[in-house]
């Protein structure tokens, strides 16, 4: 695996909530270890839609739970729910709109 992968694999978050401390082989362990492992192996857009939907499926507090068993902001879950509102998708092939996320190594330093 090359070294620039390595740093974007994002491991497996473990969930802090209360629950999962007390029961740790509980059903909602389990449910929490399962979202974890889903949010794990998708790209950064799906990861606030899946975590936006599953906010909204939780209901008051939502927000604030999920960001705690996914280790993601509550700023990024509240994105993926607006996200999930509007109609417009993303061009095809794109996970970031264009021109977002880091410069080019070559643009930011050119070799002479």
């Amino acid at each position: 695996m090359s070294k620039t992968h390595e740093n974007d694999v994002r491991g497996i978050h473990h969930c802090s909530c209360p629950v999962c401390f007390r029961e740790p082989d509980g059903t909602i362990a389990r449910e929490h270890q399962a979202i974890n492992r889903l949010v794990a192996c998708i790209d950064e857009r799906s990861q606030r839609l899946v975590a936006g939907f599953l906010a909204r499926r939780y209901g008051h507090g939502g927000i604030a739970l999920l960001a705690r068993i996914t280790g993601l902001d509550r700023n990024t879950i509240a994105r993926g729910q607006r996200e999930l509102d509007q109609a417009d998708t993303p061009p095809a092939g794109r996970v970031r709109r264009p021109g977002a996320g880091r410069k080019r190594v070559e643009v930011r330093s050119p070799e002479s």
